[in-house]
């Protein structure tokens, strides 16, 4: 005779897990391969377990991320639809300053976003573009450096929105730009590592515009209760494919209309 799985204790339990792998920079075999029939909703509490850990030992949550937007994202790690997850303040570092994945990270991989700041919030369900423009006090350039509790980036989706979407650390360059004067599916984004130029693409590559993973951001977290706030850092996807890092590597990116972000890591 079997017996029913307990689901709230099994979310707290996989949160905790993904928690302590956090800390001690290990990973975990999937949560997709342990045959537990996870749903999103319950990779959502998994995760919202994973972030209580966290603000309990003390860390600030100041905004929230969309990723897996762009199709050769999605391409690279077999998952074909956006996640979403939520930034703390110690992940937030400062363009040009030194960023220690070396300590803090397991398997990161770096990616370069724009990034939306907002000066009133959004509320889902029916958030447009035209609102995201309202409600957004400046963007600016970024580089988020993912990384993954799951062993050798072998997720699905309920895995990665279980490990609060992949989150690493970011960082956010010095320019604030009104997004009302930009053509944001148009903005060109180049990409140089260690000096060397390594990608580009453009703001269409995340689901079309930026404004609309912002929409689809505050729209998905409104079935869930959760707002987009004032004040919060939203990150909007990435323009450009993955690209692994290392201790001692130096990247830096240019957004036409915006401006530069550069990260060297230690």
């Amino acid at each position: 005779m079997s017996t029913a799985i307990d689901k709230p204790a099994l979310c707290d339990q996989l949160g905790d897990e993904l928690y302590e792998a956090l800390m001690a920079r290990r990973t975990v075999a999937p949560l997709t391969s342990r045959g537990l029939g996870l749903d999103l909703d319950d990779a959502y509490r998994i995760q919202q377990r994973m972030i209580q850990r966290r603000t309990d030992a003390g860390e600030t949550v100041i905004g929230k991320k969309i990723g897996v937007t762009s199709k050769v994202v999605q391409n690279m790690l077999g998952v074909h639809q956006p996640d979403f997850g939520f930034l703390t303040n110690l992940m937030h570092y400062k363009s040009g300053e030194d960023m220690p994945i070396g300590k803090l990270l397991i398997q990161p991989r770096a990616e370069g976003e724009i990034a939306f700041v907002l000066k009133k919030g959004l509320s889902g369900p029916g958030v447009t573009e035209a609102d995201v423009l309202e409600a957004t006090d400046y963007v600016s350039p970024c580089f988020e450096i993912v990384d993954s509790r799951i062993e050798n980036w072998k997720i699905k989706i309920q895995d990665t929105v279980s490990d609060n979407a992949s989150c690493g650390l970011f960082v956010i360059g010095d320019a604030k730009v009104d997004p009302k004067t930009l053509d944001l599916p148009g903005v060109k984004m180049t990409v140089t590592k260690n000096g060397k130029p390594l990608s580009e693409g453009f703001g269409s590559a995340a689901l079309g515009s930026p404004l609309t993973c912002v929409a689809w951001l505050a729209n998905t977290l409104g079935e869930f209760g959760i707002t987009l706030d004032a004040g919060d850092i939203v990150l909007s996807g990435s323009l450009v494919p993955l690209e692994p890092v290392v201790p001692g590597d130096v990247m830096s990116l240019h957004a036409e209309g915006i401006g530069e972000c550069s990260v060297r890591f230690t």
